[in-house]
């Protein structure tokens, strides 16, 4: 139930029937007063024509009951009141006639800590401060509205984003998953707070929004907001710091869960005089005045900071004397400069300013804040808004109110605080995802590393070996019989020594390992060129992991490029050269032969024909020999080419799979996590980071 309480201080039914007005008022018990008869005042046996026997019992069972259940809650949701966000209506359970009595509003009270001017389960005294007014502030009295027994409250309809917000959002969580292994959790933490207090948010209601009251000393802050309240529900004076907890004060239900968030208990939650007009305009807003943020308390400041993080929008309230200092523009404006759409920025005491002085301040805070980068929402354009004001005399409360009801009818400041949040978190990662030029692995960078990687296993003398290879046999096959066999002869005579073979010696071997090494290091040096330290010092080190075993498997390709094949290839004129050098061996055996018949007699004296034949036979058979190795070097050369080609393709994929490999892959996952940062920065996917 809501009533109205008018300017008299009494609480009426919105049917129109008297009801009993509790009030709170300076240093006295809730008392009761009471305008004329209504039906609801009396007790139900009354109403059946009993004695009212049966009904004081019934009040006596539900004082007990409600006493009971003020013992067994606490201040955070001690009654339907706390839960809503707002102390001050409380809602016992019991009839109404039965609410309506002393003792049960009595009891009501010191459930929220209100009764006898004490506090439950609190060190902090300051409790209900309307109760400490004096007797002149009737006009502000706090009424303690009562609804009946099982009404049904509406729940609020969940925060819904829209979907550019949704997408970055999900882009966000997508570049935390993806980089989890690649940053210090350090890095991701503000990130991780965003996300995590989105999600939070979306949850609860959509249809308040969170405004919070923040000001330094002195600078009036709490007299707004009981201006704004229309009661004094925050302590003002000249002590020092006043305001020692965060307040809340809901023009609306449903904003428990909201309140919740920001830790605020149940004796802390007010609900303003309402009228019609302000209820109208203010609908939604839930306004939180905190503690000084400039206070020599050091829970004051946490508390300041924290709860600046989960509002929605903020009030700063500044004062002519004050609105330059150095604390408020360092460590709160200018790195909240993104959330200008959500902040108001107050000029206060403008009383104070003689003549045009007060334009002439307002003029400097607004330069001032355009130093910090905040954008003021002047003409029309989005930014923060800045007004000048008086909370004592009211000069510029309404302008206010106006801008605030506007600023809560929207309904969409809860998402564009996100939104800033969200730009907040990828300003600060801009570090560690914005490349400074164009990354990844060249093809020249590629062959280099292949070129160093083949340098290294010898495919240059590789390809030398087999060509050489090929031509001893091509002579041994193409050669003369005589040649071949004074070269066996001449090995057979070589003294052998008894020795193994000798392996390649150590330096050469450590100079090679020393070149596979500084091969990683140039590749690995050039893929990382351009990128974020993390990326970069995650690139060398996925190089050097395939890199610890890439010497010993480039050494077991150089010894298997060492062996021969069984029988190298052979071109098509090399049987036709084998052929012809038997026929030159024959025509020198049969002139041989065709002498010695001669000499012996037994064949006729003719010394032209055999002569011819040997001639033919010995000059024929190195010609043929001369040629065959004229003819075999350019198979020869393709052969050790073939031989170096097949290595070098082999080093470089062995390289490619133990280092370029996974090089790509860290490329490929910055790749990734760039386009997610894209999206987080609302540039888009295919739009180029850095």
């Amino acid at each position: 139930m809501t009533a109205v309480t008018d300017h008299t201080g009494h609480a009426e039914h919105p049917q129109g029937e008297p009801s009993d007005r509790v009030v709170l008022v300076a240093g006295k018990r809730p008392e009761r007063e009471r305008r004329g008869t209504a039906p609801c005042e009396q007790p139900a046996a009354t109403h059946e024509g009993d004695d009212g026997e049966h009904a004081r019992e019934g009040r006596r069972a539900d004082r007990t009951s409600v006493k009971g259940e003020a013992g067994a809650q606490d201040d955070a949701d001690a009654d339907t009141g706390a839960r809503d966000g707002s102390a001050a209506v409380c809602s016992a359970a019991g009839p109404p006639q039965v609410r309506a009595q002393d003792d049960d509003l009595h009891a009501c009270v010191e459930r929220d800590g209100l009764a006898d001017g004490t506090e439950t389960g609190t060190g902090w005294d300051d409790g209900l401060i309307a109760r400490r007014l004096p007797e002149t502030a009737a006009a502000h009295e706090v009424a303690v509205i009562v609804g009946p027994r099982g009404t049904a409250v509406r729940q609020p309809e969940p925060l819904a984003y829209d979907g550019p917000l949704r997408s970055r959002l999900d882009a966000l969580r997508e570049l935390v998953g993806l980089s989890r292994t690649r940053l210090d959790g350090d890095t991701l933490a503000e990130a991780g707070r965003v996300l995590d207090e989105a999600t939070t948010r979306r949850r609860l209601s959509g249809e308040h929004t969170v405004v919070a009251v923040a000001g330094a000393t002195g600078s009036g802050k709490s007299m707004l907001f009981n201006a704004l309240a229309g009661v004094a529900i925050s302590e003002t004076g000249v002590r020092r710091p006043t305001t020692a907890a965060p307040i809340a004060c809901s023009w609306s239900d449903g904003a428990a869960g909201l309140i919740d968030r920001l830790g605020i208990p149940g004796r802390l939650r007010r609900r303003p005089v309402q009228n019609a007009d302000g209820e109208s305009r203010l609908d939604g807003l839930v306004l939180i005045d905190l503690p000084d943020h400039d206070s020599a308390v050091v829970q004051h400041r946490e508390q300041v900071d924290r709860i600046l993080e989960l509002v929605d929008a903020i009030i700063w309230v500044v004062d002519p004397e004050k609105y330059a200092d150095a604390v408020l523009h360092e460590r709160y404006l200018r790195p909240l400069a993104g959330h200008a759409e959500v902040m108001f920025v107050v000029l206060n005491q403008v009383d104070r300013l003689p003549g045009e002085a007060a334009d002439h301040v307002l003029d400097d805070l607004r330069r001032l804040l355009d130093g910090d980068g905040i954008a003021l929402g002047e003409y029309g354009e989005p930014g923060a808004t800045v007004l000048a004001l008086s909370a004592l005399t009211g000069e510029g409360m309404g302008e206010l109110r106006e801008a605030l009801g506007q600023f809560v009818a929207e309904r969409g400041a809860a998402a564009r605080r996100v939104s800033a949040d969200v730009d907040a978190a990828a300003v600060r990662l801009r570090p560690v995802y914005a490349a400074g030029q164009r990354m990844g692995l060249s093809e020249e960078a590629r062959e280099e590393f292949a070129g160093r990687l083949a340098d290294a296993v010898g495919a240059t003398a590789a390809g030398e070996a087999a060509e050489r290879a090929w031509l001893r046999n091509a002579n041994r096959a193409c050669g003369t019989p005589w040649l071949r066999l004074w070269r066996w002869c001449r090995d057979r005579r070589a003294p052998t020594t008894g020795r193994l073979p000798v392996p390649a010696p150590v330096d050469e071997e450590a100079t090679a390992r020393q070149r596979v090494e500084q091969a990683v290091r140039t590749v690995a040096d050039r893929a990382a060129g351009g990128l974020p330290a993390p990326w970069a010092q995650a690139v060398r080190e996925a190089a050097v992991r395939g890199a610890q075993e890439l010497p010993e498997a480039l050494d077991e390709l150089a010894v298997r490029a060492a062996t021969p094949p069984e029988r190298p290839p052979r071109p098509g004129w090399w049987p036709a050269s084998v052929l012809a050098q038997a026929s030159m061996t024959f025509f020198q055996v049969i002139g041989v032969l065709w002498l010695l018949g001669q000499v012996v007699g037994f064949m006729p004296a003719n010394l032209g024909v055999p002569m011819l034949l040997m001639a033919v036979g010995v000059i024929g058979g190195p010609a043929i020999e001369w040629s065959c190795r004229m003819a075999a070097r350019a198979p020869a050369r393709r052969y050790g080419l073939e031989a170096e080609r097949r290595l070098r393709e082999a080093a470089a994929g062995c390289g490619r799979a133990r280092v370029l490999d996974p090089v790509a892959a860290e490329l490929l996952r910055y790749q990734e996590v760039r386009e997610q940062y894209a999206k987080v920065t609302g540039a888009g996917a295919g739009a180029r980071v850095g």
